[in-house]
Formats: structure tokens, sequence, C-alpha cells
């Protein structure tokens, strides 16, 4: 499971005040951010028009951690707080430890899609404290020391609760809501409720409960969909199996040959200067960086920036599918990965 350090929870258990909170909820944020470039990676290393099905689940994956990443800017916001996006701090130097990790533990990097992807980090790090013993699935250890990330999120619901008051403090004005989500799943944090509320869903979404692996909206949570995948078969309901679930839906079709060998950990310092193949990658790399920019002025003053941002996902899809059939230079039987490297934002966002 995404282990964290006992450090993190401890703190949360032990803040006296909301401003205690604000670096902590901070590093939530980055911890959201920093799962979507390697699903989005994955995702968009399918030849075109190839296995639709495991895209589909990867792409709702991608959408609730952006849910996940606005709701917990809201509640810092809330709090009183001000997230930070556009910073070169904020933006992981993949392969590497996720925020709030600790030394010796997953490291994620850019790759393609593999089955080894999904079970060895994937479902690492959406895996809930106790994963339920579905039918059809190999026994996994569930006694841990450390801490994980739901943890966090149940002990900021708790310490919530007792100390601050009814209506939040922070500036109403800031917090975002947009059509492209639900409006019962991103909401106005105006009060302390709703900020439980709202950790419920991530912790659902991402975990599922303790009884179930089914979340919010009757969806199934993020570890047990990383499981169908890797599995290769839909998760279903089972009456005869245990929590009422088991991997015997219809299989789900993969088949590796459609996979582009995208090279791991790409960096733009690996292409040529001069060469088409770097100017597209630092194309890539300014689009994502505008990208973040448009986030934090969404999270800062100007929440009805935040449709306008996300259409820059589209943009990070094409440049990223059109780096990947790209041959990589010197580097045999292998295409150019996106790099997700943080450069000063361009016009119109500066």
């Amino acid at each position: 499971m995404l282990k964290i350090n006992p450090e993190f929870v401890n703190k949360v258990n032990g803040a006296n005040s909301l401003e205690e909170l604000f670096p902590l909820v901070q590093n939530a944020i980055e911890l959201e951010h920093a799962t979507i470039p390697p699903y989005l990676t994955a995702l968009f290393s399918f030849k075109p028009n190839t296995e639709s099905a495991i895209r589909t689940v990867i792409h709702s994956i991608v959408i609730e951690e952006m849910l996940h990443m606005t709701i917990a800017s809201n509640i810092l916001n809330a709090l009183g707080g001000s997230p930070n996006i556009s910073d070169p701090n904020f933006v992981p130097n993949y392969p590497t430890h996720l925020p709030m990790g600790i030394g010796g533990s997953l490291v994620v990097g850019i790759e393609k899609y593999s089955l080894d992807l999904v079970k060895n980090v994937f479902m690492e790090i959406e895996e809930p404290e106790f994963p339920l013993p579905l039918k059809n699935t190999d026994e996994i250890e569930t006694e841990t020391t450390y801490k994980t990330i739901g943890e966090f999120y149940e002990a900021l619901q708790h310490k919530i609760n007792a100390i601050a008051p009814d209506s939040l403090p922070g500036d109403p004005n800031k917090q975002v809501t947009s059509t492209f989500f639900k409006a019962d799943q991103l909401f106005p944090i105006l009060t302390k409720q709703d900020a439980i509320k709202a950790i419920g869903i991530i912790i659902e979404q991402g975990e599922g409960t303790n009884t179930s692996p089914i979340g919010t909206e009757g969806e199934i949570a993020h570890y047990y969909k990383f499981e169908e995948l890797y599995k290769c078969q839909q998760l279903v309901a089972d009456p005869s199996a245990p929590y009422g679930y088991s991997f015997t839906g219809p299989i789900i079709p993969y088949d590796a040959s459609n996979v582009l060998p995208l090279f791991p950990n790409t960096k733009a310092n690996m292409l040529p200067l001069g060469s088409e193949e770097r100017r597209l990658l630092e194309a890539f790399n300014q689009t994502y960086s505008n990208l973040l920019y448009g986030l934090h002025l969404t999270f800062n003053g100007s929440p009805d920036n935040l449709n306008n941002t996300i259409g820059l996902m589209f943009d990070l899809r094409l440049a990223c599918q059109k780096l990947a059939e790209m041959p990589f230079p010197g580097k045999y039987g292998y295409t150019i990965g996106p790099s997700y490297e943080f450069v000063p934002p361009s016009a119109p966002y500066i």
C-alpha cells in the first residue's frame, strides 16, 4: 500500500490550530497530483483505437484523482490557507518516492502500460489499509508499521471536527466548483461538516470501505479497478463470494503488442538540442506547466478558470500520443515518453 511516514498522521493528530494543518493539506494536494502523470502516461501509451476497456478504467481514475486534488485545494482554502501549485518543488522528479512517502518505499516512474506496472505500482499506490480478501484474489499481507494515506485523511476528518468552528474561516469566493464534476462530489466547502463529507469522498473513491470494494456513487474503488486490469477480468456482484464481489465477470481484453514502447523516465536533455523530438517534448512540458499555473490561478481566487484549465489536458494527450509514436534517437526499439518537467509558464499564463 502507499505507506506514508507516520509523522504526517501524528502531526495532524497533534495539531492545535487550523494553521498547523495548512502544510499537511498542501502535502495531500501534492500527493494527489503526483499520481496523475504516471496514470496518464500508461493511458496514453496504447496504440490508437486499441484496448478501449482498459483506457476507460484508467481515464475514470485520472478524473477522480483530479477531483481529489480539487477537493483538497478547496479544503485548504476553507481552512484559511492557500494552495501552491505552480512551483518547481510541486512537481516530482520521476522516478521518485511520492510525496509523504518514506525512504526505501515505493518508487514511481513514468512508464508504458504493463501488468507489472499495474500490480507493483498502481495497486500499491491505491491499496487500502486492509484490502478485502475478495474471491479469486491472491492473499495480501495487511500488517504494517506505517500509516496509509487513508489513515491520514481520516485523522484530518477527526481533527477538523475537533478544532474547527462550524463555519470555516476561509474566503468562500475561492471555492471551486465545475460542471465537469458531479455537484454532490465537488461542492463549496463552507462548514466543517462539508469538509468531513468531502474527505470521505476521497477515501471511498480511492479505497472503498471496510466492508465493500464499492465507493461513492456505486463506483468500484481505485484499488479494485486496478486489480480488475491486472486480472484482466471485471469485478462483479457475487452473492457466494466474501463481501459479495468476485473477479468472475467479463474478460478485459489486453494485448501487450498494442502498447507503444515508450522509453521509461524520459527527460528532455536526453534528446538532441535543436531536434524536432526535443522541440516537441519541450512543448509538452510547456503545456504541462501552463496547466499547473492555470490550476494555481483557479485555486487562488479565479475559480471560474477550472474548465479552461482542464482543456489543456486534451492538448497534453495529443502531444503525448505524438511523442509516443516517434522513435527515440539513439535508443533502438524505443519511442519517446513524456517527462513532466516544470518550466516557467508562457503567455497567456504569465
